[in-house]
């Protein structure tokens, strides 16, 4: 018996591995996370669809074992990649105590997506070297580490936050001329790109009226400009 975690990408349905897209198209039963999930991904399978938005992770795990001891082949789908703030490890362990084989399929994360519609780089030779991953404080987190983060001066990617947009910002420690940018529905059709500084994000956030599925970026990559060529490509 094995369940499957598959990363459902960012939202563009070509974006899914071609491993995933098998594994969808031989499922019995696929448990879905919801509005995160392109529904053009789950059109035309055999499958039987179950969306996990407002089930327990004890109901949705009952569905996979009954599918699982009827013979039958399961599928978790997670947006995105399911390693970032996918909680995966919280639903796997279970399985695995109950002798339930897993397997994670990756996918294509919608901080790629976010830097594809940017068409940079979020590592950029003679700006950044690096990239932090991380997320404000909130419901789920009682204390973040933005400011101190921010002091690096490296790329930074923010997820699950931009309903909190002025507050980031402010608790960032860098000039307010540093560039921002907020890529909201990475790569679906809706995509929306905005292209700020610390000091004016906020505002046409807010202007916009975006509040949530949407990834912020901070540092000079957003700027595309002032890099070095990298030593791969030089001039011999």
């Amino acid at each position: 018996m094995k369940v499957y975690f598959v990363g459902a990408g960012p939202g563009d349905p070509e974006l899914i591995t071609v491993k995933g897209k098998r594994l969808l198209e031989e499922a019995d039963l696929v448990v879905y996370a919801g509005s995160l999930v392109n529904p053009q991904l789950l059109e035309g399978l055999r499958a039987i669809k179950v969306d996990s938005n407002g089930l327990s992770i004890e109901e949705t795990q009952a569905k996979m074992v009954e599918f699982l001891r009827a013979g039958k082949k399961v599928v978790r789908l997670h947006s995105g990649d399911p390693s970032i703030y996918g909680a995966i490890l919280e639903q796997m362990k279970p399985l695995e105590e109950m002798g339930i084989e897993v397997e994670v399929v990756p996918g294509v994360s919608s901080l790629f997506a976010a830097s594809a519609a940017l068409k940079t780089q979020l590592t950029l030779k003679g700006i950044s070297e690096s990239l932090i991953v991380t997320r404000p404080k909130g419901t789920t987190l009682a204390k973040d580490d933005l400011p101190t983060l921010s002091r690096l001066g490296t790329t930074m990617a923010i997820f699950l936050g931009i309903d909190k947009i002025r507050d980031i910002v402010q608790s960032l420690d860098l000039p307010g001329t540093t560039p921002v940018a907020v890529v909201y529905h990475a790569s679906w059709p809706d995509q929306q790109v905005l292209c700020g500084t610390i000091d004016d994000i906020a505002d046409k956030v807010e202007e916009a009226k975006i509040d949530h599925s949407a990834l912020i970026l901070v540092g000079d990559v957003v700027k595309r400009t002032g890099y070095r060529r990298s030593h791969l490509y030089r001039s011999r």
